[in-house]
């Protein structure tokens, strides 16, 4: 069984953190790529350049994000690909946005559970 966690990428690595993959499509700001300890940087997982500018982190327009996210998703053919390709074990999946909340890592998230489960 695969477990999916998420986790803002300046915090520090653990053990348990288990195999960690950057899914933000650009480098986060400030951070050296040897401090962020990935197994693997999932840039084409991440919300097209276009819907990332449209939902600019605002709360309010998170709802539609997730509708548009999701779509964008289902035609990705990587995440099933990705989501075959976990095996067993725990998975963090690693964001620069500073809400833990409203970000796209969420909705990632929810979406890889949903295909390991």
């Amino acid at each position: 069984m695969t477990t999916v966690v998420i986790k803002r990428v300046y915090e520090p690595p653990t053990k348990s953190d288990g195999k960690r993959y950057l899914v933000d499509r650009l480098w986060p700001r400030g951070l050296r790529k040897a401090d962020a300890a990935l197994d693997d940087w999932w840039k084409d997982l991440a919300p097209s350049p276009p819907l990332r500018t449209w939902f600019a982190h605002d709360p309010e327009r998170f709802s539609e994000f997730k509708r548009r996210y999701k779509t964008e998703l289902r035609t990705n053919p990587l995440l099933n690909a990705t989501a075959k390709s976990l095996g067993a074990g725990k998975v963090t999946l690693l964001y620069a946005a500073k809400d833990s909340e409203v970000n796209h890592a969420v909705v990632l998230a929810e979406a890889l559970r949903r295909l390991t489960a």
